[in-house]
């Protein structure tokens, strides 16, 4: 049998589950999952290979509106940017909900040629099953879509039959990646990553998207490897909140990050976090640069 590979991009406005998608079809967290918008900020890879198959997953940041700052225009130009050149793309909306930014996402896929499927994310949540019946024929009507699946990304409902219509439309082609490689982003970002979801976890509302965590040293000693971390906030103010009354929040933040790391790793792990006030870093190429945020 000849070997399928090939690139799909996952698409989405923010908070419908791309993420979790990613992560649970290739079986491995490569990509920060919280239940705000906005939580990835780069284009992930997570790298799925089956039998003679290999499909490249690209987990996109959510398509939204709202672009005042220089680090939520250059989220938006990242997901645009990477459509192109992709095999096929997975479209998520949240099941019977249908938003102003969904079909902005839509009107980013009108020149593509690839094969665009769609999914109906959060089906376990809808109670009346024959709702679904009434309301998927109006989506199909907005978009040529190949095919539609009705899908639970955290319980893994339709997951493999959407797997299977994938491998279907990936080109006959060697591999692009190892057998046994899982995502192209280096270790360190992918820490650097499980620390910025226990930031998101832990301050709710506060300050959604205000940080960023930035891996100073990464030190891989023979018992156990030590990282040191900087979380970067805009204001004074927002210094304390990450700290918290007698530093209680960050070692919570801390004691819970360097658990995740832990797992990912497979080995012990000392954490130090500093936090850091840069005024406005969000609109600083400079500093957006150095937290590998460019496109």
């Amino acid at each position: 049998m000849n070997k399928r590979c090939g690139y799909v991009a996952i698409v989405g406005r923010p908070n419908v589950g791309k993420s979790t998608l990613m992560n649970h079809l290739i079986g491995f967290k490569v990509s920060a999952i919280a239940n705000k918008p906005q939580t990835t900020r780069h284009s992930i890879r997570g790298i799925l290979t089956e039998g003679d198959n290999q499909i490249v997953f690209v987990d996109t940041p959510g398509i939204h509106r709202t672009s005042k700052s220089l680090l939520n225009k250059t989220i938006n130009m990242e997901a645009v940017a990477a459509l192109e050149g992709v095999d096929a793309v997975v479209m998520i909306v949240e099941a019977l909900k249908w938003t102003d930014e969904d079909s902005l996402v839509l009107q980013r896929l009108a020149h593509l040629k690839c094969p665009v499927l769609l999914v109906a994310n959060k089906v376990d949540r809808v109670e009346k099953k024959e709702k679904l019946l009434g309301w998927l024929p109006e989506v199909l009507a907005k978009y040529p879509f190949r095919e539609i699946f009705p899908l639970s990304a955290t319980k893994g409902t339709n997951t493999e039959q959407l797997k299977s219509a994938l491998i279907k439309v990936m080109p006959e082609q060697d591999w692009i990646y190892a057998e046994d490689d899982i995502t192209d982003q280096s270790t360190r970002f992918i820490c650097g990553e499980l620390i910025r979801e226990q930031l998101m976890q832990y301050l709710h509302q506060e300050l959604p998207y205000s940080t960023a965590v930035e891996i100073e040293t990464f030190d891989e000693k023979p018992k156990l490897t030590e990282i040191n971390a900087v979380i970067w906030v805009s204001r004074d103010n927002q210094k304390g909140i990450v700290i918290g009354s007698k530093g209680e929040t960050l070692k919570r933040i801390g004691s819970s990050a360097r658990i995740a790391l832990e797992g990912f790793l497979e080995r012990k792990v000392m954490l130090k976090l500093w936090v850091r006030v840069e005024e406005n870093w969000e609109n600083s190429p400079r500093h957006l640069h150095s937290l590998g945020i460019s496109s």
